[in-house]
This record gives C-alpha cells, sequence and structure tokens, in this order.
C-alpha cells in the first residue's frame, strides 16, 4: 500500500460557516484559523462578518491591489490600530505621499553595499548562538527562543551599536509586552467602530510603549551629539538619509518610530523564520544531511559570512520554503476606497480585502502537493509565479529589509547546520498560532547534539 510521507504541522482550516461570535473567538486565539479551507482551492472567497470581506489568493487580483491600485487600498484600521500606537506614522504605517518620502529617505541604508556591511554583526551573533546551544548539551532546547536572542542581538546591535546603558533585556520585554497586549484582535476592529472607543487590551500596553519610547529618544539624541566610530548602523544611516526629492529629512519622533519598526518588525519576523526552519529540517533528516553536507564543505567548523552566501544554495531554498509554510505575516487586509473589480467580483467602497498569505502559499491552484515540505520547489526562482509567493508583500511597499532579513538568515542557519544535528523532542511540536505573526506556540523543542 502507498503510504504518503507526513505532512509537517499546519492549521486546521475552516470547514463549515461560522457566526461573528464565534469567527471572533477562533480569531483571538489564532487568526489563521478563521480561514476557509475552500481558500486553499479557489481563486477568493467573499463573505460578510459585521463588514463585508473578501479573501483574495489571485495572483492576477493580488498585484492590481498591492500595485496597480496601491493607494486605493490602504492597510486596513484594524492594522493601523493595532500599530500605531506603537510605531507612529513610519513606513509601515504611513499612506501616500507621507509614506513616499520617507520610503525615499531610509532606502539608502537598506542597500545591498549597506546590508553587506553589517553581515559582521550576523556572524558574531550565529557564532553565539553556537556557542549557547553546544553548552546546552543534549537536552532539549528551545529553538524557538533561541533564535529570538539571535535576531534580537543582531537587530540591537545594527541599531544601536556602541549605545551606552542600552538594556537589551528591557527593552526586549517591552517589545514583547506591547505585541501581547495590542496584539489581540479586538471584536471592535472587527465591527469596525470607530478609532476614539477605548481597546481594552490596548489600553493596557502604555507603559511598554513608553519604556520603548524614551530609551530611542534618547538614543538618537546622544548620536546627534556624540557621534559613532566603526562601521555605519542603522541609526547612522537613517540620521544621513534624506529624500533625495525633497531634501527632507527626518525629525527624531519620525526617526524613533521608524527604529522601532525596524527594531521589532527585523528580529520577530527573522527569528519566527529560522525557528520554523529548524523545526523543519529537524522533521525531514534527508533534508538536514544534504543542507549540512552543503554547509560543511563551505565553512568546515568556522560561522557563515555574507561572502559565503552564494555558495549555501540549499540552505537558502530552506529558507525560502519555510517562509513559504509560514510567512510570519500570515494575513494582511487592506480597505477598498473605491469600486473595483477583482477576480471577476464586485468590490465596493469600505469593503475589507484581505489577503490571506498562508492560505496563497498553500494553494492547490499554485502549488503542488502545499502542505508538504520540499526546498526543492525554490530551486528555479523565475518558475514560480509572481504575486503567488509574498513572504515580504510585493510592489511599492514590498518590505524594504528582505534582503536584510534573508541574508541574516541564511547565516545563523548555516552556521548551525554545520556544528549540530537536530532531531525533534518527542511529543513536543509547535502549534501555528498567529496573533500579529505566525509563531510556533509551545516553542521549537529540539535536541541538538555535535555534527
Amino acid at each position: 500500500m502507498h503510504q504518503t510521507p507526513p505532512i509537517p504541522v499546519h492549521v486546521p482550516l475552516v470547514r463549515e460557516p461560522w457566526g461573528i461570535l464565534k469567527s471572533l473567538n477562533a480569531a483571538r486565539r489564532n487568526v489563521l484559523s478563521i480561514i476557509p479551507d475552500i481558500a486553499t482551492r479557489q481563486p477568493m472567497v467573499s463573505g460578510k462578518t459585521g463588514k463585508r470581506w473578501h479573501m483574495v489568493m489571485d495572483p492576477d487580483a493580488i498585484r492590481r491591489v498591492l500595485l496597480d491600485r496601491l493607494d486605493d487600498y490602504p492597510k486596513s484600521m484594524v492594522t493601523k490600530n493595532l500599530l500605531r500606537p506603537a510605531i507612529g506614522e513610519s513606513l509601515f504605517v504611513a499612506e501616500g505621499a507621507h509614506w513616499r518620502w520617507q520610503r525615499r529617505a531610509a532606502a539608502p541604508a537598506f542597500s545591498h553595499r549597506n546590508v553587506t556591511n553589517l553581515a559582521p554583526i550576523m556572524t558574531a551573533a550565529a557564532e553565539r548562538a553556537a556557542t549557547r546551544v553546544a553548552r546546552n548539551g543534549p537536552k532539549a532546547i528551545n529553538m524557538a527562543d533561541e533564535m529570538v536572542r539571535a535576531t534580537f542581538d543582531v537587530i540591537s546591535d545594527v541599531t544601536f551599536s556602541g549605545s551606552g546603558g542600552f538594556d537589551r533585556d528591557a527593552v526586549h520585554r517591552a517589545i514583547d509586552g506591547y505585541i501581547a497586549a495590542a496584539g489581540r484582535v479586538s471584536l471592535f476592529d472587527i465591527l469596525g467602530l470607530p478609532d476614539w472607543v477605548p481597546r481594552p487590551a490596548r489600553m493596557m500596553s502604555g507603559r511598554h510603549l513608553n519604556e520603548m519610547k524614551a530609551f530611542a529618544d534618547a538614543s538618537i539624541e546622544a548620536r546627534r551629539r556624540d557621534g559613532h566610530d566603526g562601521v555605519p548602523d542603522l541609526l547612522d544611516l537613517l540620521l544621513q538619509g534624506e529624500d533625495p526629492e525633497t531634501g527632507r529629512r527626518m525629525t527624531t519622533g519620525e526617526l524613533r518610530d521608524n527604529l522601532l519598526t525596524f527594531i521589532v518588525a527585523g528580529h520577530e519576523t527573522t527569528a519566527l523564520t529560522l525557528g520554523w526552519a529548524l523545526y523543519l529540517v529537524a522533521f525531514d533528516q534527508q533534508v538536514q544531511d544534504r543542507a549540512r553536507t552543503e554547509a560543511q564543505s563551505v565553512l568546515g567548523s568556522r560561522a557563515a559570512t555574507a561572502d559565503d552566501l552564494a555558495d549555501l544554495p540549499f540552505i537558502r531554498m530552506i529558507i525560502d520554503e519555510a517562509l513559504r509554510l509560514y510567512p510570519p505575516a500570515g494575513m494582511v487586509s487592506r480597505t477598498a476606497l473605491k469600486s473595483d473589480r477583482l477576480a471577476d467580483r464586485e468590490i465596493r467602497p469600505g469593503d475589507t480585502v484581505i489577503l490571506p498569505i498562508y492560505a496563497l502559499h498553500r494553494s492547490h491552484l499554485h502549488w503542488d502537493d502545499p502542505d508538504a515540505f520540499r526546498p526543492e520547489r525554490f530551486a528555479d526562482r523565475k518558475a514560480i509565479r509572481r504575486y503567488s509567493y509574498l513572504p515580504f508583500g510585493d510592489g511599492p511597499r514590498i518590505c524594504i529589509g528582505a534582503s536584510f532579513a534573508l541574508q541574516e538568515a541564511v547565516i545563523i542557519l548555516s552556521t548551525l547546520l554545520a556544528r549540530f544535528r537536530f532531531t525533534p523532542a518527542p511529543g513536543r511540536d509547535p502549534e501555528p498560532v498567529m496573533i500579529i505573526t505566525l509563531r510556533p506556540e509551545g516553542g521549537v523543542w529540539l535536541q541538538a547534539e555535535p555534527a
């Protein structure tokens, strides 16, 4: 009898219609659990839960939302309500002209040259992570936590290198506390109540926020005053950044909001990608053996650097496939401002347009055996249809830090795989749960033995 190989953990999608309260209760625990299973087999699914909504999985329609008619589909109020208290009108939240000038001013900071210059910080963090794993010995270790620590090391060193008195733990606690409190989807948001109606969970998150902002403001002012020696870090590059069209530079408040965006987005998403990638290679030992052979032949026992990236193609494929199966932003939403048609369906002003990246990445229309872990899908990137794979979004608002994140993920993953063999801790599979990002709930518990 032919046996289908096991598939890695996934979110059970909905197979029958749900009412608003059931949807809300499910969404509070895991936003992805409200996606109908049919979304993995159709180009579009529409419905009404308080407001009219449309889930779009058709690449041409997605292109229209993210590129052709970008300004007609701003980020939804739900997203803005969740994030504006933390990151103001920064790149992630701003729209139109206010977004455009900030993007032009920040873009040079993420040029290929500047990202490559920051690679030694990633190599050092990979080395420290490997040392911690080795020190842990044969007992199971939560690699999800380890990866958060490694990527937070990187983001704090590339944003505040040389800042005296930087209390990493305090900043990390503040970020985690804010995400936990602010991230619960509020019933008021789903029902579309106005901004001024207070959201209970969000009111709890003010203290964490104030700590974070005060620290960032002090760091920016100190850097303006004292300067900084060595390779320019992200803060230096943003301080120098100006809009080439207008010459405008960011104020302390604008700098702070963007810096906090990069800190929150820049460590959490890469840590999640690495945590899921490690879960997947422990799940499939054959893939892990192939990746280890590649890593050891390139690195021996040293940590990876930017110069090694071109020689680690299979490890990059593992990262790409982890991002397909567990995209950190598993669902994004937009609000339609004008009448339109998407995939032959009428869109009215005020409709919520949802791009369920998780369902798109597991669509039977775009992927062969979509729930299976197969890194070699990415051997020929040109064969993958544009707008069917969106781990970093696409169009003008594609994630500004995508190349930074990919470089960091390949450096850390290859360094670990060259040195360790990872096996799953029995009975401790993670559960994919999305509140703001798609996290492995319960952790990624693995045993690591020297390779």
